[in-house]
């Protein structure tokens, strides 16, 4: 008999190793990428849901006189009608929220009669631009970047 060749089937351990260190590679690249994308998208509905509350405390405030004045920590609304009045977070439901909202007077001595100015924290930590307010004078800011407001608001 003759000495048949060897069929080779299957793959040799270095071409192996080197598409999953080309995988590694573009999974590196591509994942900071995701995470910057879904930051970006979830900052666009924080801006979204503070123009949508300072819209409802416009309203208040045509019906009342004065606008209302409100906390969200740690997703326990204060007072608690506020949160039936005011959509208090932002995102697809309360119990995950992105960005928590709040509202309090603009500035110290400042009565809620004159100016409220309205917040959305973000649950998890945003080291670009931090907390979004909006007054209801029309002034628009983040903490993270104060003097640059197209970054938090372009």
């Amino acid at each position: 008999m003759k000495n048949r060749p060897l069929i080779q089937r299957g793959f040799t351990l270095i071409e192996l190793m080197i598409v999953v260190a080309i995988v590694g590679i573009l999974a590196s690249i591509a994942y900071p990428a995701y995470q910057d994308s879904l930051l970006k998208g979830r900052r666009a509905e924080a801006r979204t849901a503070l123009l949508e509350l300072m819209q409802q405390q416009e309203r208040y405030m045509t019906q009342r006189g004065t606008y209302l004045e409100f906390s969200n920590l740690n997703g326990v609304t204060t007072p608690a009608a506020a949160a039936t009045t005011f959509k208090v977070f932002s995102g697809d439901n309360a119990a995950t929220p992105s960005y928590r909202l709040s509202a309090t007077e603009c500035a110290v001595g400042v009565s809620l009669r004159d100016c409220v100015r309205v917040d959305a924290t973000p649950v998890r930590t945003d080291s670009v631009v931090g907390v979004l307010s909006m007054t209801s004078t029309g002034v628009k800011s983040c903490s993270r970047n104060p003097s640059n407001a197209k970054l938090c608001w372009p």
